[in-house]
């Protein structure tokens, strides 16, 4: 179960390693637009939407690594104090919550995203890409994100240098 728990969170860094440069191309995305728009007097009608579209996966695809790495925003007043089996049951609560807002997340994302496919739906904007892509990734995150949080159990009630 240690391996495939850490098997699981190889894969969460490993997506997050490169979808973390998705920032570098969103930025460059909107400067460019800000050049074109302001010093050439041309804005492009693709480059904000392009943006918009490339904003979810990389803040999607980061989520479960950083489940793992601890990154994300929490009021951690009892789980900093805690120690021993207190420590090990907060956790052990946050991987569950987690959990559960993975299976809710992926429960209402996948026949959004299997419909936006189906349909081929696109942006209705005047670049009008197909934006089905980018639902599909919402689904994808939330399993990603269940696993992680089934990895993170394993590794709260694992030996401590298993993880």
């Amino acid at each position: 179960m240690q391996a495939l728990a850490r098997a699981v969170t190889t894969m969460n860094r490993a997506l997050f390693s490169l979808t973390k440069w998705l920032v570098y191309v969103i930025a460059a995305l909107m400067l460019f637009e800000v050049v074109s728009r302001y010093s050439l007097a041309n804005p492009t009608s693709w480059g904000p939407e392009l943006a918009t579209l490339l904003f979810g996966p990389f803040f999607l695809l980061g989520g479960p690594y950083l489940l793992h790495t601890g990154g994300h925003v929490a009021v951690d007043i009892l789980s900093a104090r805690a120690t021993g089996r207190t420590a090990r049951a907060l956790a052990a609560l946050a991987a569950l919550m987690a959990l559960l807002f993975g299976g809710i997340l992926f429960w209402f994302a996948l026949p959004l995203a299997m419909q936006s496919f189906e349909y081929g739906e696109t942006s209705y904007s005047a670049w009008n890409p197909v934006i089905w892509p980018t639902k599909a990734v919402l689904p994808l995150a939330a399993l990603l994100l269940m696993l992680q949080a089934l990895a993170e159990l394993i590794f709260v009630f694992s030996p401590k240098d298993a993880a």
